[in-house]
């Protein structure tokens, strides 16, 4: 078969429901939503553009479960129907010309810039380490209670999200947000029920995934995000993603998206945890996780999906045809080129080619944040019904947020700058 071919296969999830190709649009932060929270036809307008270019299944960016843990000025927040007509919109572009739409509900824990939210919440009250406590403050421990009315959010957003039209949602479980926190044993310090073995640390996970089955149905799909490790000392292991793998797999989960690394070790955008030159073998394979995505596939039957890295249609139909995956996951080839899909599946080359986003400032490059403003920028653009501007000066971008974040720092209500 041809790269194409392959890729324009259809697949069937456990539940039954039928993804036209194999294309997986992964989550990238729009911080498109009004001052409420509220989605808004910039959205609508962004991922309808997407389902017109021929995506198979798209996942929103980070939806927040709880007003009072923002991840970013932006994010939509789900807490009742208050705003059920703004989310038909969107669910209705999203969802046209036969494209799978799901939502990614989460929410932060710890892992928000200082001054967004009133204070901020993890398993453990356990701090960032030194070069990053002036943007993130010391989380507080969350009590049993908390803990039990935050899975309780999570599930209400899903019903919500069903009833607004949505095919799915996808549970954020990597990148060091709140799942994440709780399935890590760095961030994780309890010794109660939630916390002191790999089995309690991923109580939390199962019991999101549980209530959010009782309340959708065993037709609406549910996926999760799972860090393949979190490449922290101390941290979240590929021994214990593929033992929480299994229990999901074992729960009924329908499709499992891997990915790696937090705020403090951003392994999901190509940087390196060590300093161990790349093997030629893994440069030429193009994903960054896929040689753990053969390891899960030997322990479930869970349908896979792997982002981050592809940059070809031979390399994506190469990670499926292998059995290691069965969805390619792209995410900032969209941003620049929102109907790559359709060329892929016409056998021709993108027109653009991802780069790395650098400002020539150290301090703020290695921090990987403006990797994250500039691709937002880039989804503003297409939001406003405007084509992307892929050769545009990240230093320029740079100084136009400095700027902006210097005039909201005199107003009442100040924000600070973003990573996700």
């Amino acid at each position: 078969m041809t790269p194409q071919a392959v890729l324009a296969q259809p697949f069937t999830l456990p539940n039954g429901q039928v993804i036209k190709n194999r294309l997986f649009k992964s989550a990238m932060s729009e911080a498109l939503s009004d001052r409420s929270g509220h989605a808004n036809a910039e959205l609508a307008r962004l991922y309808g553009a997407w389902a017109d270019g021929g995506m198979g299944l798209c996942i929103t960016g980070n939806v927040m479960i709880d007003k009072r843990a923002l991840g970013e000025p932006g994010n939509v927040i789900i807490e009742d129907e208050s705003q059920l007509p703004a989310l038909k919109a969107w669910a209705q572009a999203a969802t046209r010309n036969g494209t799978q739409c799901w939502v990614q509900l989460n929410h932060p824990g710890k892992q928000a810039p200082k001054g967004l939210n009133k204070e901020t919440v993890s398993p453990s009250a356990v701090p960032f380490r030194a070069d990053m406590k002036m943007l993130f403050a010391t989380p507080r421990e969350l009590t049993d209670a908390e803990i039990r009315g935050l899975i309780q959010r999570y599930a209400h957003a899903a019903a919500i999200v069903k009833k607004a039209g949505f095919t799915g949602v996808q549970i954020h479980g990597a990148h060091g947000y709140l799942v994440s926190q709780f399935l890590s044993p760095h961030h994780n310090r309890r010794t109660d029920d939630w916390g002191g073995t790999p089995e309690k640390r991923r109580r939390f996970v199962l019991e999101v995934y549980r209530a959010m089955r009782d309340q959708v149905g065993h037709d609406f799909a549910i996926g999760i995000k799972l860090n393949s490790a979190d490449f922290q000392r101390g941290g979240f292991t590929e021994e214990e993603s593929l033992d929480t793998i299994r229990a999901l797999s074992d729960a009924g989960i329908d499709l499992i998206e891997i990915s790696g690394g937090t705020y403090e070790a951003p392994a999901m955008t190509g940087v390196k945890a060590s300093k161990e030159p790349v093997k030629d073998s893994t440069r030429q394979r193009e994903a960054y996780f896929l040689v753990f995505a053969e390891k899960a596939r030997q322990a479930v039957k869970t349908p896979l999906v792997v982002t981050g890295g592809f940059r070809s249609a031979q390399g994506m139909a190469e990670a499926i045809t292998s059995g290691a995956v069965d969805f390619v996951g792209l995410a900032r080839a969209l941003a620049i080129e929102p109907d790559v899909a359709n060329r892929l599946l016409a056998g021709q080359m993108p027109r653009e080619q991802v780069r790395p986003i650098k400002t020539g400032i150290g301090a703020i490059d290695k921090t990987g944040m403006m990797e994250v403003s500039w691709y937002t920028g880039q989804l503003k653009r297409i939001g406003k019904g405007e084509a992307p501007k892929p050769s545009e000066s990240a230093l320029w971008v740079f100084i136009k947020l400095m700027a902006k974040q210097a005039g909201l720092g005199r107003k009442k209500a100040p924000t600070r700058l973003r990573a996700n």
